[in-house]
């Protein structure tokens, strides 16, 4: 039966430098972990910034998608408002003002706006 060495997790995590280095330099096994951590760490930093550029492409591409929707949105309820109303744009003249009546609300006969209990 093989003896392996395991506390290279325990030192890793839970020791200071000196120990973990001094261990390392005592032992093969948790040497080679070591190197293959390296190895790993070394790979992960190099597909960080392939996968951060790609993300920010992401993120711009939605924000336009967004902006662009919220420009159709504003534009077109714009449009139908002053083509629904141009009954009520031919009425108005400088200095007219509005009541509720004239907007289509139910109103009493002091013009007040009408309320059911």
């Amino acid at each position: 039966m093989d003896n392996k060495c395991s506390k290279y997790e325990a030192l890793f995590v839970f020791s200071d430098n000196e120990s973990f280095e001094k261990h390392l330099s005592e032992c093969k096994e948790c040497r080679e972990e070591y190197e293959k951590q390296k190895k790993v760490s070394s790979l992960i930093d190099e597909v960080k910034l392939y996968y951060f550029a790609k993300r920010k492409k992401r993120i711009a591409k939605l924000r336009t998608a967004c902006a662009i929707v919220l420009m159709m949105f504003t534009v077109l309820s714009f449009l139908g408002t002053t083509l629904n109303n141009d009954d009520l744009l031919d009425t108005l003249k400088y200095g007219d003002t509005l009541s509720a009546e004239d907007l289509g609300f139910p109103v009493d006969s002091y013009g007040l706006l009408m309320v059911d209990e």
